[in-house]
């Protein structure tokens, strides 16, 4: 059975009625989806690995989902936090970037999605916008953290691109719900996907079975088969190697 390493959510303190605060968690259109794609999901909690535990962790797995969640701290890229930055957590940004970068070197195929596009991004040496609604013209990108807080809204992907190809179209509906977006491209990766005001919605890293969205995929991969070909294309992909659909 091929397994598929799925970052958890370290989530704080709730109502007294449920008794698991502090517990890691992820929602289950995640792992649905990891699921109908026909691998088993396995949720790990990010630690502060260092690069050899981050890469016995993969060699363990046979592909990697980095998941949505709440911002990546402005320091990891030279900034100091906008108002609006929240959830910061220094051992899941840590844990996540070394995993984002074992991954890249070991060639583990791999969907980064949201916060994952940022993590990824901000692992190889990029930064981000932290607050987009600060520019003029862009609306805000749904509710994050918030349930039903999704935005949905067209992307257009470039043409000819290992996104274009699994998705089998050059314009997809999608859900969303974050309030930063990639700025500064890190090294080696090129934008192969935006919405209609110009905010990143995808990366890729030639020759690397890596797929990085903006939007949560998981969301809608139910019921649009489009959004279910990312994770398809993940297990599907897991000869670690090939960067085809």
């Amino acid at each position: 059975m091929r397994l598929v390493a799925v970052t958890g959510r370290r989530l704080g303190a709730r109502q007294v009625q449920w008794p698991y605060a502090r517990a890691s968690a992820l929602p289950h259109s995640y792992l649905d989806a990891v699921r109908r794609a026909g691998a088993e999901p396995v949720v790990v909690d990010p630690q502060p690995w260092t690069r050899a535990e981050a890469d016995a962790l993969l060699a363990r797995v046979d592909a990697l989902v980095l998941t949505g969640g709440p911002d990546v701290a402005p320091a990891r890229y030279g900034e100091a936090p906008h108002p609006s930055t929240y959830g910061l957590d220094d051992d899941a940004d840590a844990g996540e970037i070394e995993l984002a970068l074992a991954a890249v070197e070991r060639d583990v195929p791999t969907l980064a999605i949201c916060r994952g596009i940022q993590v990824l991004n901000v692992a190889l040496g990029g930064s981000l916008h932290q607050h987009i609604v600060d520019d003029p013209g862009v609306a805000p990108h749904g509710r994050p953290g918030e349930a039903g807080g999704q935005y949905e809204h067209d992307v257009t992907i470039e043409g000819g691109t290992l996104l274009a190809k699994v998705l089998g179209t050059e314009r997809a509906r999608c859900a969303c719900h974050h309030h930063q977006a990639v700025a500064r491209l890190g090294t080696g990766l090129r934008v192969t996907a935006r919405a209609a005001d110009g905010i990143v919605e995808g990366l890729e890293l030639d020759g690397s079975p890596l797929l990085a969205v903006q939007w949560h995929p998981e969301d809608t991969a139910a019921a649009d088969p489009a959004q279910q070909r990312l994770f398809d294309w993940l297990v599907g992909n897991t000869d670690r190697g090939s960067a085809t659909p």
